[in-house]
């Protein structure tokens, strides 16, 4: 199934709180009691009922999402991924990385989002590789939106010049 209008996929260079979108990707820990980086900026736009609703769910697995409100946060969602700390690559890195983009768009096509806003996913503390991780997260989303017809915008958002160069070429050099 296609999307009924286009899919489309950008890449912005902006604070992720500040997207005014249905959904934002939160990198988390395990915890979803916030930390560093992406997840400390989120937890500190959304105010304390994003921390109080989190303490509710139990944590998430790595490669698994779960979904909040969002509280003072544009966005009216927050999807929680646990990203894979990168080891080198042979321990799974990579199909949990891709596990991560699609238990987040499931949740979104699960809740009728139609726009997605996500973060450059492991690439921070977690160090994931950043060409490697990009090329992982465009190809799951045209994948994702090529079977199920949505979310209808999803945009890569990166905190750095550098790595919005990075998914742009990705985004740019790869088929549709």
């Amino acid at each position: 199934m296609k999307c009924k209008e286009k899919c489309m996929i950008t890449v912005c260079q902006t604070d992720i709180t500040s997207m005014t979108v249905d959904a934002i990707v939160n990198a988390a820990n395990s915890s979803l009691l916030g930390g560093g980086g992406v997840d400390g900026a989120i937890h500190r736009a959304a105010g304390p009922g994003l921390l109080d609703e989190c303490r509710t769910i139990g944590g998430c697995p790595t490669g698994q999402a779960r979904m909040t409100r969002g509280y003072d946060l544009p966005a009216k969602f927050v999807i929680h991924t646990v990203g894979p700390v990168w080891q080198g690559g042979g321990k799974g890195e990579r199909e949990l990385l891709g596990a991560c983009y699609r238990s987040c768009l499931n949740l979104a096509r699960e809740h009728g989002l139609r726009s997605v806003a996500f973060p450059a996913i492991s690439c921070g503390a977690y160090g994931f590789p950043a060409e490697e991780a990009s090329a992982i997260a465009v190809s799951e989303v045209r994948s994702f939106q090529a079977r199920h017809g949505g979310p209808q915008s999803v945009v890569f958002v990166c905190f750095s010049k550098s790595m919005r160069d990075i998914y742009e070429r990705i985004l740019f050099q790869s088929p549709e």
